[in-house]
């Protein structure tokens, strides 16, 4: 059996989630913006954590674990290498490296640039992928910490996963990526199409996340800088890849 995945929207446009494994009872709960609706969700399914898994070291991703933690006795996992500015490990968690939710094998993928030391965990059993807020739906994280280069590479790291990989992101910000990417990519269809779907969506006060990867490659301008077509409509031809997405991702600084 694979994952099941609940999402669950925190503070004002955070989420987090909630990664449980049917054959084993095991519920893992992928970072903690604030631990009331977490906590109500574990509740109305009647699950108990086991485990925390922290993607970085932002606020906004782990307040809520010391009350979380009060109420469920969970493991807390987290980047071995930013262990120093997250709250304290019990599992240290290192790139490249595996670890188990129930029956699952996650892989632990590095991908810094937002902050340095932001991990993506990815399940490929259940074809789904945490990536916080590394790649997002029509997005990408700010690069606080990190280089345009080091994200890039993040970013194309993620790109590289099956195609029908689940990307669960870590914010309500797709309205605004799609208004943006609609700025630069006017004539993509399918990008058309889906940031309709968005506004609907948005309408009804529904999530727009997860996404899949397949759309993300379709529609997100931060996943298509080696595109020709984008790449001559930025004026930018015969720059490399790296220096397209860094030029995509100062107008949306400025947007």
């Amino acid at each position: 059996m694979v994952l099941e995945i609940v999402t669950v929207p925190c503070l004002s446009d955070n989420y987090a989630y909630l990664a449980h494994d049917p054959a084993t009872g095991t519920t893992a709960v992928v970072d903690v913006p604030e631990a009331a609706p977490i906590l109500a969700a574990l509740d109305d399914r009647g699950w108990q954590a086991s485990l925390v898994i922290l993607t970085h070291h932002h606020h906004d991703h782990v307040e809520g674990l010391p009350a979380l933690l009060a109420k469920h006795s969970a493991k807390v996992a987290g980047n071995a290498a930013d262990a120093d500015r997250l709250p304290p490990l019990d599992i240290a968690l290192r790139d490249g490296g595996t670890f188990e939710i129930g029956g699952e094998t996650g892989h632990v993928m590095d991908v810094s640039g937002h902050t340095i030391g932001h991990i993506a965990l990815h399940f490929p059993q259940s074809a789904v992928a945490f990536t916080a807020d590394s790649l997002m739906a029509l997005g990408c994280g700010r690069v606080f910490e990190g280089t345009m280069e080091q994200m890039w590479n993040s970013l194309s790291k993620l790109a590289a996963l099956p195609p029908e990989t689940t990307l669960c992101s870590g914010h309500e910000y797709t309205a605004a990526n799609a208004r943006f990417a609609l700025s630069i990519d006017p004539e993509n269809s399918a990008l058309i199409s889906r940031s309709k779907k968005i506004n609907t969506a948005r309408s009804r006060n529904q999530p727009t996340v997860p996404s899949t990867l397949s759309d993300e490659l379709a529609t997100n301008p931060f996943l298509r800088a080696s595109d020709p077509g984008l790449k001559a409509a930025l004026d930018m031809d015969g720059a490399s890849d790296a220096e397209v997405f860094a030029e995509i991702r100062r107008r949306k600084d400025r947007f």
